[in-house]
């Protein structure tokens, strides 16, 4: 087997490229090469990024040209009560950040929702999209090839079906404009996050359009799907799961353990979350939802660039007979339990704190209930920072922790 030492001599000789080393030593042997080669260009020391605790082996999936590992410091929130449609009784939140506070305000959260008796969630819709653009002559056609596409629905299925075991083809939505015909796939994708499954099947799908229609196949991807960019369509049709996530807190509790009233959390919610969002022209009309969303994601094993599609999210707060009622709506939550980095075998052990590693029984519920949890650990957040910021302790919480 070769070493690391000849692998890059024949990179530097020009005989082989980064890329190519797997093909001629292990992966891990491979990582080294690469190491020592960015090492000698930039001058830097990689010995803390070469320091990393599974086989390269297992991230061959994940990434190209890996030269090593970054850790990402990993705590827990919780116990939480979730009452969900795919998750119940107490959980564990495992979340990976490097903002201070963070963690010690989701437990702070979570301890409130506990007092209340648990939170509530549930998947309201899931599916995964994928919207190809068309180019037609005119207007004329695009009508003519709307009409079609409702008119064989089932040819569609049928292709698109065929290159996959597990994902379904629940409905193709289309839009035009002018000459150019978008096309939205929406998928039931069980446990995995499903974006290359609705890909690879829309393309297959894509072909029965060209044969039947006259229509010419632009791009697989118009931009309508919409896939890690801020989108209105997902705040308002959803993309991956859509979840919520509820709580009524007595007032006592409120009093007691967030220092405020139901009545100054409504308030500030209004102004800030909603009013202030909507001034601001913002998708997501929340406090910090991203945050909890990218430390789950990076706990688990999510794409973290679809953290712009889980940041969706509208805050509600109000008043209910003198209680406090909080919820959190993720419109556009894309997760999976199988697959991507889910593989990873620390991101694999976030995955079992919350009991949701792999695929479900029935499919799609482990999924549903990786959606639950994060639904509810950032209304965790939501209520903590909403509660700071309403008894005027946010400056004071974060210096005291030293962040």
């Amino acid at each position: 087997m070769t070493d690391a030492a000849s692998l890059a001599d024949r990179v530097r000789e020009g005989e082989l490229r980064l890329h190519e080393l797997e093909a001629h030593a292990d992966a891990d042997t491979a990582a080294e090469a690469r190491r020592s080669l960015v090492e000698e260009q930039s001058g830097a020391s990689l010995d803390a990024v070469g320091n990393y605790g599974f086989p390269a082996e297992a991230a061959e999936s994940a990434i190209e040209n890996m030269v090593g590992a970054i850790q990402v410091p990993m705590g827990v929130a919780g116990p939480v009560s979730v009452d969900g449609g795919s998750v119940a009784g107490e959980k564990y939140l495992p979340l990976a950040t490097t903002e201070g506070a963070l963690l010690a305000s989701v437990n702070r959260g979570c301890s409130v929702i506990n007092g209340a008796g648990g939170a509530t969630a549930r998947v309201l819709k899931s599916g995964m999209t994928r919207a190809p653009v068309f180019r037609v002559a005119d207007v004329a056609e695009a009508e003519a090839l709307v009409s079609w596409t409702r008119d064989n629905f089932a040819a569609l299925k049928a292709a698109a079906e065929e290159t996959t075991n597990h994902g379904e083809l629940l409905d193709v939505t289309p839009y035009v404009v002018g000459n150019s015909v978008y096309l939205r796939f929406r998928y039931d994708t069980k446990d995995a996050m499903g974006m290359n499954m609705a890909t690879i099947a829309t393309e297959a799908a894509c072909g029965v359009v060209e044969d039947e229609t006259t229509a010419s196949l632009v791009a697989l991807s118009g931009n309508l799907c919409s896939d890690k960019k801020p989108a209105a369509i997902n705040a308002v049709e959803g993309r991956g799961r859509s979840v919520t996530a509820d709580v009524r807190i007595p007032r006592e509790v409120v009093e007691k353990r967030l220092h405020t009233t139901p009545e100054a959390v409504a308030e500030l919610n209004t102004r800030k979350n909603l009013v202030g969002s909507a001034k601001a022209a913002s998708l997501g009309f929340n406090a910090h939802v991203a945050n909890v969303v990218a430390a789950m994601f990076l706990a688990t094993g999510q794409d973290e660039a679809q953290v712009v599609e889980g940041a969706n999210a509208i805050t509600t707060a109000e008043v209910q007979d003198g209680d406090l009622y909080v919820s959190v709506s993720i419109a556009s939550l894309e997760v999976g339990t199988v697959g991507g980095g889910t593989k990873l075998p620390t991101q694999s052990e976030g995955l079992d704190i919350l009991g949701v590693s792999g695929g479900g029984d029935p499919a799609g519920s482990n999924a549903d209930a990786l959606a639950e949890c994060i639904a509810v650990g950032s209304l965790a957040g939501e209520l903590s920072l909403l509660s700071a910021l309403a008894s005027r302790h946010l400056s004071s919480a974060h210096a005291e922790l030293g962040r």
